[in-house]
């Protein structure tokens, strides 16, 4: 009865009414399931906290959010012929719906003078007015919509999460991912529904987590991702719309998480990287502020956000930056806030056993597109830089190798020390080719991204040594949590 469109208005909807109807595929739905949706609705949006959170998604104007309606037959009334326009008695008109090809319904849709099977803002969010003819083909104002539409577009907030006073949706090319995301959040809400209404309150609670946070802790659990994991699912994306329809201030916020990232993510849920990725992952949660008076009332502090999680949404661009902080475990000197932000206090030598090569270089290889030879050779120099340190307790090497942040004194330095370790009748550190394709594009010219490599070389010395027992003999040879080293002074 019901098939995806494309449209994220419509899709989550569909995908909400599917899992209200308990069932996997819209193309189940009956029309009794159809009703039952609707019926949920008529009644809650026709009453606290739906009503007063109906005015996110929908302007005023429709009949469940206009307060001069309250307890009127019209109310529900209104509501009722709105969300059940998918019926076959309702009239049809010759147009057809802009979301599914569907003949549009042609009944008033709108308390105001609108024209008859066509929606403005109060029933489809961001669009134009009721009585504006700007931007509508031949001035014909308002979009011919169908019922089904319709219903889909109405169950749509049941199926999205409430952040910061908006609406969060979550759409994605992958309909069992999109499916899961609808679940989750309906369960949510009605529970939340439920126990507003035993407490006699007119607000929707928001969502525990902030919303970048809430996307990755909700799509983790989801069945898909575990079969990513073992490689058995075809790669796929999603995408997030945070919106208010609000009169004064309309927004809409776009967040995507290519399918790069979710293969990444993925991935890490496979035993190989499990233990150790969330090892990584549990150290990027808020921590508690230190308060110096705390009052009775005070209610459990819970973490908000997961700094990790939060930056995945700007990967590949920060990818530099999220390999420092997050692999390398250096301090984020400007964390935003250092009373929660745990990044203020990262240390590589304190968690150098948080550190992973293998990690590193499936986030090379699934983000970043590395090629595989320059992976490669940047794990042999980690290498045999681990054991020519090891071997000659070289501490102002790797000193110097960690903190330089000038191209030419660092590369001074790692010429110095392959002549020495050759003088001594040792193969070399580094071949002039292997140095070429780690840290330049031509001699004496630098890579652009030769400080990541350099911070790739250091992820894997830095397993190695600490592998060896010798990082932890020589703790003090890297900098403290707050101590500025010439890379943060740059």
């Amino acid at each position: 009865m019901l098939k995806y469109t494309g449209h994220p208005l419509v899709d989550v909807g569909i995908a909400t009414i599917t899992a209200f109807a308990g069932k996997e595929h819209p193309e189940e739905l009956t029309e009794a399931d159809l009703d039952k949706v609707s019926d949920y609705l008529v009644t809650e949006y026709t009453r606290q906290p739906l009503k007063s959170f109906a005015t996110v998604p929908f302007a005023g104007g429709a009949y469940f959010t206009q307060p001069a309606y309250k307890g009127k037959p019209i109310e529900k009334e209104g509501t009722a012929k709105l969300l059940r326009a998918y019926k076959s008695d309702v009239p049809k008109s010759p147009e057809r719906c802009v979301f599914t090809g569907k003949p549009a319904v042609a009944i008033q849709l709108d308390e105001k003078d609108l024209v008859p099977g066509r929606a403005a803002r109060s029933n489809i969010p961001l669009i134009t007015g009721a009585k504006v003819i700007n931007f509508h083909p031949y001035c014909d104002i308002g979009l011919p919509v169908s019922g089904e539409a319709l219903l889909a577009i109405h169950t749509m907030p049941l199926g999205s999460a409430k952040s910061g006073g908006k609406l969060l949706m979550v759409h994605s090319d992958n309909q069992e991912l999109m499916l899961h995301f609808a679940r989750e959040f309906l369960n949510t809400n009605r529970q939340s529904i439920q126990l507003a209404q035993q407490n006699n309150s007119t607000k929707l609670p928001e969502a525990g987590y902030s919303y970048r946070t809430l996307l990755i802790d909700t799509l983790l659990p989801a069945d898909i991702m575990r079969r990513q994991a073992k490689g058995d699912e075809e790669a796929f994306s999603i995408t997030a719309y945070r919106l208010s329809n609000s009169g004064q201030d309309p927004s809409l916020e776009i967040y995507h998480l290519p399918m790069e990232v979710l293969s990444f993510l993925g991935l890490m849920e496979n035993a190989i990287y499990n233990r150790q990725w969330h090892a990584i992952v549990n150290r990027a949660w808020e921590v508690e502020p230190q308060k110096k008076r705390k009052k009775k009332d005070d209610k459990p502090w819970k973490p908000r956000r997961n700094w990790l999680y939060e930056d995945l949404f700007d990967l590949p661009e920060n990818a530099a930056q999220f390999i420092r902080t997050y692999f390398l475990r250096v301090a984020l000197r400007y964390a935003k806030n250092r009373d929660t932000d745990p990044r203020d206090s990262y240390a590589t030598s304190r968690e150098a056993g948080l550190v992973s090569w293998k990690i590193t270089e499936k986030f090379l290889e699934r983000i970043m597109h590395m090629d595989k030879e320059r992976i490669s050779t940047i794990k042999k120099l980690g290498d045999s830089l681990a054991n020519y340190v090891n071997a000659q307790n070289d501490r102002r090497f790797f000193r110097e190798f960690y903190t330089t942040s000038r191209y030419d004194f660092f590369r001074n330095n790692l010429i110095k020390a392959n002549l020495a370790y050759t003088k001594q009748g040792h193969d070399p550190l580094i071949t002039f080719d292997a140095f070429i394709t780690i840290f330049e594009d031509g001699e004496n010219l630098a890579r652009i991204d030769w400080q990541l490599a350099r911070d790739l070389v250091l992820i894997r010395m830095v397993e190695q040594l600490y592998q060896l027992g010798w990082l932890g003999k020589n703790t003090d040879v890297l900098p403290d949590t707050n101590e500025d080293t010439e890379e943060n002074q740059a």
